[in-house]
């Protein structure tokens, strides 16, 4: 029988211009403290999703290509994370039963104070097509062009 790696937990450490709004926003987007904050750094351990994330105030650095992702297991939990950040008026996009990356999810984005993209989603079934707005450029994944005001949901 062959033996899975197991990672039990991932590190993403990122580069930011002003760590004070960095661990203003992740601290509403988490919904929970840094465990450890300095002048220029600042780490979040979180357990579900189980991640260590941290934040390194270095401007010169900064860069948001692409976007992060967490996928929660249910619809309950992705409205109550989507409420909670409604809450803190941090929902830049909503997005019901979109086709994104060869599936179909409920997802919204929020954009930290340096531009970083985080999806929130929930997976509903796999799909035969990337996403409906593939030719769009520059789109960080599939269909995300428009804002909050003119969202499906």
């Amino acid at each position: 029988m062959e033996q899975k790696t197991v990672f039990p937990r991932t590190h993403i450490s990122l580069f930011v211009s002003d760590i004070g709004e960095t661990v203003a926003f992740y601290d509403k987007f988490f919904n929970e403290s840094a465990a450890k904050v300095k002048d220029d750094y600042a780490k979040y351990e979180l357990d579900a999703p189980a991640l260590t994330i941290s934040f390194i105030q270095n401007p010169e650095k900064v860069n948001t290509s692409g976007h992060y992702g967490i996928q929660v297991k249910t619809k309950e939990e992705l409205n109550e994370k989507l409420n909670l950040a409604r809450g803190h008026k941090l929902v830049e996009l909503e997005e019901a039963e979109t086709a994104c990356c060869y599936a179909i999810q409920d997802k919204f984005w929020v954009n930290d104070p340096d531009g970083y993209e985080w999806e929130v989603y929930h997976f509903l079934g796999d799909d035969e097509n990337f996403g409906s707005r593939e030719d769009v450029e520059g789109e960080p994944c599939c269909e995300k062009a428009e804002k909050v005001g003119a969202a499906c949901c």
